[in-house]
């Protein structure tokens, strides 16, 4: 935590099972986690899930109109813990792929203008996706979308690999497909030591006009 100054945001952005959480596992110090399976799991409603995490395709317009009233309550969270002095660290799938776009991302960012803010893209090969999902299955209810080895990749996995990362607008990007979470937590701690290299992602999201 930084006494008497906003504490460091760190922003992970990728699909689900790119291994963002386990990123988060292993990023030394007191770091808040105020990432979208928090959010979803222990203060969505059942009835409203999955919520911010709904994926690409505007497959639930009616759930669009909570998203962005969600999104805003999770960055004005975000806001006000780094105001405080805490290091928070955020793991998400943005996407603008609604029935209705609505530039949640760009609004976001506006929302952190002023505070220490670096935005990772988190990207994993597919191949590596698949086989996570697959062994995640293992003594567990049907949570993620698996295919098959042989049969093509299911249309919502292939769309949050084409989705999340547009624009692509990036401070640091980390590969999970040849990194472990302990080196892409490392890089990610070391980029944020340099100096020399000043966060600029966020600043350039909040004014741009970007839609999809």
């Amino acid at each position: 935590m930084n006494s008497g100054s906003a504490g460091q945001i760190v922003i992970l952005n990728g699909p689900p099972r790119s291994g963002k959480s386990s990123i988060v596992k292993n990023i030394d110090g007191p770091w808040i986690n105020l990432g979208v399976d928090v959010y979803v799991r222990e203060m969505t409603p059942s009835r409203y899930q999955p919520g911010i995490g709904v994926r690409p395709g505007g497959e639930r317009p009616d759930l669009e109109p909570l998203i962005p009233v969600c999104y805003a309550a999770l960055y004005e969270s975000i806001a006000a813990h780094s105001r405080l002095g805490p290091n928070v660290v955020v793991d998400v799938g943005h996407h603008n792929s609604y029935a209705r776009p609505v530039n949640i991302l760009v609004e976001c960012a506006r929302r952190l203008l002023g505070l220490p803010v670096l935005f990772v893209g988190v990207r994993c090969s597919i191949e590596v996706i698949m086989e996570r999902r697959r062994q995640g299955q293992v003594g567990r209810e049907n949570v993620y979308l698996t295919g098959s080895n042989q049969g093509p990749v299911p249309a919502p996995v292939l769309a949050w690999q084409q989705e999340v990362h547009v624009p692509g607008i990036y401070d640091l990007e980390i590969d999970t497909s040849s990194a472990s979470p302990q080196d892409c937590a490392a890089t990610i701690l070391q980029r944020l030591e340099n100096s020399h290299e000043q966060p600029t992602a966020f600043e350039k999201l909040a004014a741009s006009a970007y839609s999809k």
